[in-house]
């Protein structure tokens, strides 16, 4: 966000937030929360992120490393829940900087309770030291020669940049011992200019120091990244989100954050969707609570992250609006995220044997025909090798040397789902399980795993059909 538009900078809008108490209205009932295992890789978060999209969202609060779970507090008092993602940022200013062994304490604590784990880092400009000031230094500019020689491989700003990366190491490098994945979200809002590291589209531009970050983080051993890429909803900028784009292979979820528009215009949901590709997508960070009517509109964020002191500021958000969004039955709260490793579950090992449905019966490949375009079926379980799947940790789910596919990867009701050849990377052929519903989900499109017709009869065919929730897509997978 842009800290400048109160006239002050962030920690000082939290300092006074703090101090202001907020009316709450009748709260709703617990939620049964549950903690998430570990290890988990950082391909499992993914899959589990891209099963909710379309059906679910996951709540989430920004925290002051300072004071780390404030707003998550103040999230439960108003709505009696925790959120599922818990946020926060390795900032730039000396007293934050000492906090930064907080972010992971509590970061650790959430993940426990069932709350995924979103970093930031307003990282001071290579031009300056360790901490910095936010008027002078965060909004301030680097000149063109200083840019070109930061994102110069070897260059005297380019080091003294990366020596700003290592700061974060040893703190992210926590997480990964702990089997912890991390929503890390650098250079955020790169469409606008507000700060040092935006404002410059094209390819040696703000998207270029996104990948040098990435490559240098990666290099240092933290497998642990997810990596979420940033811009903001400025008017007119929802056409040129192009110009800020890293490449596919650099991001893993795609975002956008709502602060020109309290609630995030259609154009910017649809400008997600066209340059993530299949990928997640995602509100990193909202001064509003997402609607019930927005998210019926743009079912497939896969989570929204509320700006700590926001939540109770009532030029923004009501306890009744924010009671709405919590209680929603999309909106996944802390420990509902349904993350339980790969597809197959055990944090990425594989499954073999009988995917179980409606009936108690079968997906099964027809005759044991192993032809291309062949439509998966339901039948009564019979141990026979036509219905032996594997359900691999890289997503894929197999049978006879082939792979369970979305015909043509088109995402419309009642799409075959056949087998076909595996071929590397195929969205067509990525699955990921919900385990608090039994869903079974094609990530590129958010659609469900169907028994056509919600037919029990042996022949009913499988088809992709938008996720209701009915017992035509609930499966149970091998183990």
């Amino acid at each position: 966000m842009i800290f400048r538009r109160r006239g002050r900078p962030w920690r000082s809008l939290l300092a006074a937030a703090s101090l202001a108490a907020a009316a709450v209205l009748g709260v709703g009932p617990q939620q049964s929360a549950q903690a998430y295992p570990a290890p988990v890789s950082r391909t499992d978060l993914i899959n589990a992120l891209s099963a909710v999209s379309g059906a679910h969202t996951v709540s989430g609060i920004f925290q002051n490393p300072q004071t780390p779970n404030q707003w998550t507090q103040k999230y439960h008092d108003i709505t009696g829940k925790y959120p599922g993602l818990w946020g926060s940022d390795f900032l730039y200013d000396a007293p934050t900087v000492a906090a930064r062994q907080n972010i992971v304490n509590q970061g650790k604590t959430e993940w426990a309770n069932g709350s995924i784990v979103a970093l930031s880092f307003h990282t001071c400009p290579p031009t300056t030291g360790s901490t910095c000031d936010w008027t002078q230094d965060i909004e301030g500019r680097l000149s063109d020669a200083q840019w070109t020689q930061t994102i110069t491989n070897g260059t005297a700003l380019n080091v003294a940049f990366k020596r700003r990366l290592d700061e974060a190491v040893p703190y992210l490098q926590q997480f990964k011992d702990a089997g912890i994945p991390v929503l890390f979200r650098p250079q955020h809002e790169m469409n606008e200019g507000w700060a040092w590291w935006g404002g410059r589209p094209g390819p040696d531009g703000s998207a270029r120091l996104f990948q040098i970050t990435h490559d240098y983080l990666v290099s240092k051993g933290l497998t642990n990244l997810v990596w979420v890429w940033n811009v903001k909803d400025i008017s007119g900028g929802a056409a040129h989100v192009a110009d800020y784009w890293p490449g596919a292979s650099y991001v893993d979820i795609a975002s956008v954050d709502a602060w020109d528009n309290h609630q995030v215009p259609y154009e910017w949901y649809q400008a997600m969707l066209n340059v993530a590709g299949g990928k997640p997508i995602a509100l990193a960070e909202v001064g509003q609570t997402p609607t019930p009517a927005t998210l019926t509109a743009q079912p497939r964020w896969a989570y929204w992250m509320m700006w700590s002191h926001y939540l109770t500021d009532p030029a923004w958000n009501t306890n009744a609006g924010v009671q709405a969004s919590a209680w929603d039955s999309r909106t996944d709260n802390q420990g509902q995220l349904g993350l339980s490793g790969s597809p197959g579950g055990g944090g990425g090992a594989p499954g073999t044997g009988p995917i179980t449905g409606l009936a108690g019966k079968c997906a099964d490949v027809p005759g044991g025909n192993t032809a291309n375009g062949t439509q998966a079926q339901l039948w009564t379980c019979n141990g026979s090798a036509q219905q032996t799947w594997t359900v691999a940790a890289d997503g894929t789910v197999r049978d006879l040397g082939k792979c369970l596919d979305v015909s043509g990867g088109a995402s419309a009701d009642g799409t075959k789902v056949q087998i076909w050849d595996c071929g590397s990377g195929n969205t067509h052929q990525q699955w990921a399980y919900r385990s608090a519903t039994r869903q079974l989900v094609n990530p590129a499109t958010g659609k469900c795993l169907d028994v056509t017709g919600q037919s029990s009869a042996d022949g009913a065919k499988l088809q992709l059909w938008a996720c209701n929730g009915q017992t035509n897509q609930q499966w149970t997978l091998p183990s």
